[in-house]
C-alpha cells in the first residue's frame, strides 16, 4: 500500500544534520562517483617537487586519496599543475571502484600516508575521526557557503563539502519529443510526467513504440555487475529510506520496516522491464555500458548524476546534443511527489590526515585552498572535475554549464522539494553489496521479492549493530 508522504520532507538546508556514499564512500561511499571495476589503484607519476614550495610548507607534499575514479584523468593534470606552478609535489591515487575504504585502509597504514582523503559523512568521520584533522580554521571551511554542510563534533571542523550533486532521470528530450508527435502516445509534453503513474504509462507505451522510436529500449542497462550497481543499492535505495525517516521525522534508524519497499520494486521493475537489455543479462552490464548506451541514442533515460555529463560528451559516436540532455525526478508513487525534485546533497567531504607531518598538512591545506581561490584552480573544479561548488569564492559565472548541472540548478531554484541523501545513513558498505546482490538475484530470477524485503531490513538491523559495537 502506498504511505503518505509527510508534508515537511527534509529540505537540502537539513542534509548535513541527515549525514551521518557519497556516491558510495569513507564507511559507505556509492555514488557519485562508482565508475570503473578495476581492482588496481591508478597512481600519477609526478616527480619529487623541486625546492622553493610555499613558505608555509616547506619541505612539505600532498598525496591525495582519490574517490571518482572517472575523474582520475582530471586529477592528474590538476595535481601536475600545481607542482609545476608552486614547486610541491602532489600525487594523486585512485582507489577502483567500490575500493575506496579497502584502499584507504591500506594507505593510511603506510608511512607515505595520504595527506587528504575523503569521508561520506558522519558515518565516515566515525570511522576515520582518528585522522581527521580539526579544519575550522581553514580557508576552504571559512570560505564554505553553508556551514552547515559541513562535518562537525562539538566545536570541531572535520569534513568539508567539495561538491553538491543532485540525481534523477537523465533523458535524451530530442527521442521524447519525438514519441510525443506519435499518434496515440499517451503525454504531448514532459510537464505531464510528474508522478510515477504518468511515468509508467508513457514509459511501457515507448516500450511498445520504440521500433518507431529507432531505439533499442527506453532505459539504458540496469548496471548490476558487482561493484557497478551503486544507482540502484544507493541511489535509487535511498527513495524508500528517506521517506520512511521523514515519517518518523528522524535522520537515521537501527532498525527498519521497508514501508516503501512497493514503491522501490515498482521503479526498480519500470527500468528492468523496459531497458535496452534483458533483466538476466544486467549482471553483466556497467554503469559505462549504461552511459554509452545513451549517449549513442539507443536509449531514452538512464538513472544518474549530475557528474555524467562527460561520460556522455566524451562517449566515441555522441550522437545526443547538449540541448537535448536534461533531467526527470525519479517516481516511485509516494502521494505529493508531484511537488518534488532531484535528489540533492553530498557525500564527498574533504578530510586532512590528522596524523601527517606538520609541513605535509600546511602543504594540503595550501592545496585545498588553492583549489577554491584561484583562477587555475576553480576553473579545474567546475570544468574538469565538473563540481558545483560550495564556496563564496566561486562568482555566477564560474558555475557549471554543462547541461546537467544546469538542470539540477534549475531545479533547486524551482521550488521543488529536493530529495535528501539519506543514503549517508546506511550502515555500511557491505549492506549496500548485499543489497546490490539481492537485486542481481532478483533481477535474474533467482530470489524472490519478499527475499529482497527481507533481506533490506534484516541486514540494516545487523550491520548497523555491527557498527554500534565497534
Amino acid at each position: 500500500m502506498k504511505k503518505k508522504l509527510i508534508s515537511a520532507l527534509l529540505c537540502v538546508s537539513m542534509i548535513a544534520t541527515m549525514l551521518v556514499g557519497c556516491g558510495d564512500n569513507g564507511s559507505s561511499s556509492s555514488g557519485s562517483s562508482d565508475a570503473g571495476a578495476t581492482s588496481d589503484t591508478q597512481e600519477s607519476d609526478d616527480g619529487a617537487a623541486d625546492e622553493g614550495g610555499s613558505a608555509s610548507a616547506e619541505g612539505g607534499k600532498v598525496y591525495y586519496l582519490n574517490f571518482k575514479p572517472e575523474v582520475d584523468d582530471q586529477w592528474q593534470e590538476i595535481a601536475a599543475a600545481y607542482t609545476a606552478e608552486t614547486g610541491v609535489e602532489v600525487k594523486v591515487v585512485t582507489a577502483a571502484s567500490g575500493e575506496y575504504e579497502t584502499t584507504l585502509k591500506s594507505e593510511i597504514a603506510k608511512t607515505d600516508a595520504p595527506t587528504l582523503f575523503q569521508i561520506n559523512g558522519p558515518v565516515g568521520y566515525q570511522s576515520w575521526k582518528d585522522y581527521c584533522l580539526d579544519l575550522s580554521d581553514t580557508d576552504v571551511y571559512d570560505a564554505l557557503s553553508d556551514k552547515s554542510l559541513a562535518v562537525t563534533d562539538g566545536d570541531g571542523v572535520y569534513g568539508v563539502p567539495y561538491t553538491i550533486e543532485g540525481y534523477g532521470i537523465i533523458y535524451n528530450d530530442a527521442i521524447m519529443q519525438a514519441y510525443f508527435a506519435l499518434d496515440g502516445a499517451v503525454a504531448t509534453s514532459m510537464d505531464e510526467i510528474n508522478n510515477f503513474a504518468k511515468l509508467k504509462e508513457v514509459v511501457e507505451d515507448m516500450t511498445a513504440k520504440k521500433d518507431d522510436l529507432g531505439i533499442e529500449g527506453v532505459f539504458a542497462s540496469t548496471s548490476l555487475l558487482p561493484g557497478e550497481d551503486w544507482r540502484w543499492q544507493t541511489h535509487l535505495l535511498n527513495y524508500p529510506i528517506n521517506f520512511e525517516f521523514a515519517d518518523a521525522g528522524v535522520t537515521d534508524l537501527d532498525e527498519i520496516t521497508f514501508s516503501y519497499g512497493d514503491n522501490f520494486k515498482d521503479i526498480f521493475d519500470l527500468y528492468i522491464n523496459n531497458s535496452c537489455v534483458a533483466p538476466a543479462l544486467l549482471g553483466n552490464k556497467s554503469v559505462t555500458d549504461s552511459m554509452a548506451e545513451f549517449a549513442l541514442g539507443q536509449v531514452a533515460m538512464v538513472q544518474n548524476g549530475n557528474w555524467a555529463w562527460t561520460q556522455i560528451s566524451d562517449t566515441e559516436g555522441n550522437v545526443v546534443k547538449e540541448e537535448d540532455v536534461k533531467f526527470l525526478p525519479i517516481y516511485c508513487g509516494v502521494d505529493g511527489e508531484e511537488n518534488n525534485g532531484l535528489a540533492i546533497g553530498t557525500e564527498n567531504f574533504w578530510a586532512i590526515n590528522s596524523q601527517a607531518s606538520d609541513a605535509d598538512i600546511q602543504a594540503t591545506k595550501d592545496f585545498i585552498s588553492w583549489m577554491i581561490s584561484s583562477d587555475a584552480g576553480k576553473d579545474y573544479m567546475v570544468n574538469s572535475l565538473g563540481n558545483t561548488a560550495p564556496f563564496t569564492t566561486f562568482a555566477d559565472d564560474e558555475k557549471p554549464q554543462d547541461p546537467l548541472a544546469v538542470s539540477m540548478l534549475s531545479s533547486m531554484e524551482s521550488g521543488k522539494t529536493a530529495v535528501p541523501w539519506a543514503f549517508t545513513s546506511f550502515p555500511s558498505e557491505q549492506y549496500k553489496t548485499d543489497i546490490g546482490d539481492a537485486l542481481l538475484q532478483y533481477s535474474g530470477g533467482s530470489m524472490t521479492w519478499d527475499e529482497v524485503v527481507d533481506t533490506v531490513i534484516t541486514r540494516w538491523s545487523e550491520e548497523k549493530a555491527a557498527s554500534a559495537a565497534e
